[in-house]
């Protein structure tokens, strides 16, 4: 259903922080032509949740606790290609937004963003507009140019979406075997992640690589839990 001023749109809200979805119901709910019609803290109750509730836009989390967001995004894209998405998270918009609109989301905003920006983001998405940053504007069309503007030598920026989810995982203490498990992949697949995944970010062993990413992962949830509403 296409967004007017008569309608209240519906808004679906996949968070795993309770105090975030929260918050969310308590902004959304003070707009007039917004509601919450869902939530999820999870990517497995998502697709029967659209079934049931039909929502206009699903505002997303990158860090899930079963999944991560981009993947989420990229599986409702293939099953809903109409569905609008903006995923709103604190990870840092160089290293994610720009994947989150290729994986078919329409916008990307950081959690630091006033009430006010958010509420802007999904009025804007919710009436076909892309909701992102300057920066990241600039460098999705430079992208689109055939250009790459300069990411701040970050070396995780190297990394492919399943890189990071897999990297993430395994800061998080998850086995090689328990990530295959989760993402329907082999052992061997995942060792192959793992070894591209030291070679991109110059990783002389596993060791180093486990070191790292649980330093990653730490930082990240670190700067997640100082805005958990």
């Amino acid at each position: 259903m296409p967004f007017n001023e008569t309608h209240r749109a519906r808004i679906m809200i996949v968070d795993d922080h309770p105090m975030i979805r929260f918050g969310l119901r308590q902004l959304i709910a003070e707009e007039s032509d917004l509601e919450v019609c869902g939530e999820s803290e999870n990517a497995v109750n998502v697709f029967p949740l659209i079934a049931s509730t039909n929502p206009d836009l699903i505002v997303i989390d990158i860090s899930l606790e079963d999944s991560n967001g981009l993947t989420l995004v990229l599986d409702i894209k293939k099953r809903y290609k109409s569905q609008k998405m903006l995923v709103y998270s604190m990870h840092d918009e160089n290293l994610f937004a720009l994947r989150a609109i290729q994986a078919g989301a329409m916008g990307y905003v950081n959690k630091n963003v006033r009430p006010t920006e958010l509420i802007a983001a999904i009025q804007k998405v919710l009436r076909g507009g892309l909701a992102v940053s300057e920066r990241v504007s600039d460098n999705l069309l430079a992208t689109l140019a055939g250009t790459r503007m300069e990411s701040g030598h970050d070396p995780m920026a190297s990394l492919s979406n399943r890189e990071i989810e897999v990297f993430e995982m395994l800061g998080r203490g998850i086995t090689v075997r328990e990530v295959a498990q989760r993402l329907g992949r082999s052992a061997k697949t995942i060792e192959s992640h793992r070894e591209r995944i030291m070679a991109k970010l110059g990783l002389e062993n596993s060791a180093k690589l486990i070191r790292q990413a649980v330093e990653w992962v730490t930082e990240q949830d670190r700067i997640k839990n100082q805005h958990p509403d």
